[in-house]
């Protein structure tokens, strides 16, 4: 089962390096030396669906964003992801989405990306952490914002939020430009809690005047400016993120505030950003002056 599942990531980050690509099983398999019918059928047995329809819904995705980032023509979003035309295009795009890309380019409303779950190697390489890690902290200032946040009822961290919630509201979140730039995980303080709600959400930071669609089973909160201190992690191997947050909780707990002049703010909420291998680990704590 775990040489599957090493298999099978193995297929995941070859479709994440080549998503601009035409892939097909038969380049994949090619390219982890295994036969094309055995690795179809491990993907579909572990990810519940075929890679073909994998790719195409990564692909469809990826287009959303750039129609909603960029002044791109549809015909050459269609071509650069790979699909022979745009009627084609257009059509999956719609199954996908419910709406049609010219439309959505033009007044993007929020949609359920697909944020692929990759499966887990469960011997992580620990011996890739060396023993001594820097963790890089620095004072930065947010602005007032409103949060589109999506409440669960007990979750307090991010596996018991997507055991309850659903992992699939990130794709969701990460559709609706930030002002950030990406989607975000808040632990509340109590006073953004309501009496029957959880400690943990996942959101994104949008405008004070944000006038938006709010999608449904969701809610805005609104923030104040504020201060915080970032901790960052070095970059680690994506198998070894949760050394890679630890190595940022045990940060937090060690560093005393007062020694730059401020103080922990139990008023705003800590921030989780996702947990990138690339960039390292990062987390924002509120602080506020002595």
């Amino acid at each position: 089962m775990d040489h599957q599942i090493q298999v099978v990531r193995m297929m995941q980050d070859y479709i994440k390096d080549h998503i601009n690509e035409d892939i097909s099983i038969d380049t994949i398999a090619k390219e982890i030396s295994y036969s094309a019918s055995y690795a179809r059928k491990i993907f579909i047995k572990h990810l519940g669906m075929t890679p073909a329809v994998y790719i195409r819904r990564l692909k469809l995705s990826k287009s959303a964003l750039k129609l909603r980032d960029e002044n791109c023509q549809i015909l050459d979003v269609a071509m650069e992801m790979g699909f022979g035309s745009v009627d084609g295009y257009q059509r999956a795009f719609r199954r996908e989405f419910g709406c049609n890309p010219k439309e959505y380019s033009t007044s993007p409303v929020p949609i359920w990306l697909f944020t692929p779950y990759l499966v887990e190697v469960k011997e992580r390489k620990r011996d890739t952490m060396s023993e001594t890690r820097n963790v890089f902290i620095q004072v930065i200032e947010k602005p007032a914002r409103k949060v589109i946040i999506k409440r669960g009822i007990k979750a307090d961290e991010y596996w018991s939020y997507c055991e309850e919630v659903g992992c699939d509201v990130w794709g969701l979140l990460t559709s609706i430009k930030s002002i950030s730039g990406e989607p975000v995980c808040l632990w509340l303080p109590k006073h953004l809690r309501k009496p029957v709600t959880n400690e943990y959400v996942q959101g994104v930071e949008v405008e004070p005047d944000y006038s938006g669609i709010v999608p449904e089973g969701f809610e805005t909160i609104d923030l104040p400016d504020s201060t915080y201190l970032l901790f960052r992690g070095e970059p680690f191997d994506p198998d070894n993120y949760v050394e890679a947050i630890g190595e940022i909780w045990d940060a937090e707990k060690k560093y005393n505030p007062e020694f730059i002049g401020y103080e922990w703010d139990d008023m705003n909420p800590r921030i989780q950003l996702e947990p990138i291998g690339e960039r390292g680990y990062i987390e924002l704590v509120p602080v506020k002056k002595l």
